[in-house]
């Protein structure tokens, strides 16, 4: 299954915020999203269930370092990673 990358980040983008429920114009690819108090651990175990059920990630827990879920971009390149593994 093939995922174009502006429909991914809207994807992850539109979660974050149907969970966290930020406001959508202050939340860009490189917000920094626990930093700035959008998630905390409870919205990350969120996030990883998400991604695991709609990218197939397969997260270990070696994956959760905060360099692949501090923002958009990260989340994004995460999926990418672990999507060439698979």
């Amino acid at each position: 299954m093939e995922f174009v990358l502006d429909d991914l980040k809207v994807s992850v983008k539109n979660f974050i915020v149907s969970t966290s429920f930020a406001d959508i114009s202050k939340l860009e690819d490189d917000t920094l999203i626990f930093r700035e108090g959008y998630f905390d651990s409870m919205g990350l175990m969120s996030l990883i269930t998400f991604l695991d059920e709609n990218y197939q990630t397969n997260t270990k827990d070696s994956d959760l370092i905060e360099e692949n879920f501090e923002s958009i971009n990260a989340i994004i390149r995460f999926i990418e990673r672990k999507r060439e593994i698979s």
